[in-house]
């Protein structure tokens, strides 16, 4: 048995050139800094049983991984050399680990022996920001999930982790000013299902255990509207929800309850609620809030939501949007906020907007993500129609919803961050981010099944760039399909679609 022609690498580098022959891996004898090392062990545990041995200088080792310059010069760049051994030299430690992972892609089992083959690659990433949203709201996920989320993503070069931490349905993060959001709206999940909530050391776990995989965390902190679970613990922070027709015939049809003032809510219907914008203890209880968040997220970005407030009127939502980006901005953080924000003409300077329209944007959805450009911001793209793993694969795949629209992997993988948004030049695009709603997800298993192998999609969508000849969907399917094996040793539940040619 031979190596495959289409190499199972995801995302595709920047450059690779390949030799004849290949390395064999009789034991993993390696040299390098401690957390790279380690990276490359943990990568090589799931898959072989090749001895792991620590090698006292470069001279004596099989595997050489270490920090240097690059031909790319860029932050998180890497190249890889298989000559007569590994040499991996990342141009930050960021680039190293990525190096790492393509190494784990390369490893293949050959008539019962691992090896890789001889190659040298160049890459570097097309977009600084590549993103994987996980909502903890609508169902709650402890923290050995997340890490799992993390472990899962960071093997595809995703750098970013947007945790949706509050919604209609639950508060998930413990805030000191503010007690009773954890005492008495963290209980329940949608559906009813079990809640939870971060204690601020959890969340501190999370946060470090995404930067140990070069990942930074993203919190949301959903305002002005997905503010139910607010009222069950703070009820004159909010206003008596807005029943709208619509809310009652989705309610019937999914035999879900409306949305009661001061009750846990267990449906998921939107648009309902609001925290009350004429209140100032209301912005009291933002600035506290975000403060708290800002205070334990290193990272430099501050989500806060802004999406759906759909009961709220237009100048109740300026008022509110251009006070709450401010006070983010003002905890030292970088606002982000979904593209509706961009509605508002004096919203902080340099908040960066994340568009959630589809492909082909509707209505005002453009102009409002382009505002955000105009006010010295940027923009991460997820378009719902392309990006949003919670939408179904087909109508009757059992998870997940169609709202925006059924996505296959095809689809997931066949659109161009920088032509979505007229009129917004390519280097104000951040990157790209794909979400994971929650509503239907109960288990980590339910989640993994819609994210994998849509992920490995928006994986090169953010990272290869978009004239490499293997941006192609033919390319694609070929390299994702051998990928399985080590999902499968992983134990990643991933979904075997049939567009793919899955090998064993």
């Amino acid at each position: 048995m031979a190596f495959p022609e289409s190499l199972p690498l995801i995302p595709f580098p920047t450059s690779v050139r390949r030799a004849e022959g290949a390395l064999a891996l009789t034991s993993a004898r390696v040299n390098g800094p401690d957390d790279a090392v380690a990276a490359l062990r943990e990568g090589f545990a799931a898959r072989t049983s090749l001895p792991f041995d620590s090698a006292a200088s470069a001279d004596d080792a099989q595997i050489v991984l270490q920090v240097g310059s690059t031909s790319a010069g860029t932050p998180e760049s890497y190249e890889l050399r298989v000559g007569d051994r590994v040499e991996i030299t990342g141009a930050d430690e960021a680039g190293l680990f990525y190096g790492v992972q393509t190494l784990r892609q390369l490893a293949h089992e050959v008539d019962g022996a691992w090896s890789v083959p001889h190659i040298e690659i160049d890459d570097a990433p097309r977009f600084a920001y590549r993103g994987i949203m996980l909502d903890v709201a609508r169902h709650f996920f402890g923290v050995d999930d997340v890490k799992r989320y993390i472990d899962n993503a960071s093997a595809l070069k995703y750098n970013h982790l947007h945790l949706h931490l509050t919604d209609d349905q639950g508060w998930r993060l413990q805030i000191d000013a503010w007690p009773l959001l954890t005492e008495k709206a963290a209980s329940s999940s949608a559906l009813g299902d079990e809640g939870g909530f971060y204690t601020k050391d959890d969340y501190r776990e999370i946060v470090r255990y995404a930067a140990s995989k070069h990942m930074v965390l993203v919190p949301e902190v959903d305002l002005p509207g997905h503010t139910h679970a607010i009222g069950v613990a703070y009820p004159e922070l909010v206003e008596a929800p807005v029943i709208s027709d619509l809310l009652i015939s989705e309610g019937e049809r999914l035999n879900q309850p409306l949305p009661v003032a001061g009750q846990v809510y267990t449906g998921w219907g939107v648009g309902h609620s609001s925290v009350r914008i004429g209140e100032e203890r209301t912005y009291d209880f933002v600035r506290d809030v975000l403060t708290e968040v800002a205070e334990i997220t290193p990272g430099p970005y501050l989500h806060i939501g802004g999406d759906e407030s759909l009961g709220t009127t237009a100048e109740d939502f300026a008022t509110f949007v251009t006070r709450a980006t401010r006070i983010a901005a003002e905890t030292g953080k970088t606002p982000v906020a979904w593209h509706e924000v961009g509605a508002v003409s004096d919203i902080a300077e340099g908040t960066i907007g994340q568009y959630w329209g589809k492909v082909t944007p509707e209505g005002s959805h453009a102009e409002e993500a382009a505002h955000f450009v105009a006010r010295g911001g940027s923009l991460i793209m997820s378009a719902s129609d392309a990006t949003y793993l919670d939408m179904k694969y087909g109508a009757d795949f059992p998870l997940g919803l169609v709202w925006a629209a059924i996505i296959n992997v095809q689809k997931a993988y066949e659109w161009e961050p920088t032509a979505v948004v007229p009129g917004v030049p390519a280097e104000a695009i951040l990157g790209i981010e794909a979400p994971l709603w929650s509503e239907t997800t109960r288990t980590m298993a339910d989640v993994e099944q819609l994210v994998f192998p849509r992920a490995a999609a928006h994986a090169e969508t953010a990272w290869s760039a978009a004239t490499a000849p293997e941006r192609t969907w033919d390319s694609f399917r070929a390299r994702v399909a051998g990928l399985a094996p080590a999902w499968k040793a992983e134990g990643v539940n991933f979904y075997a679609s049939e567009e793919i040619p899955w090998q064993n």
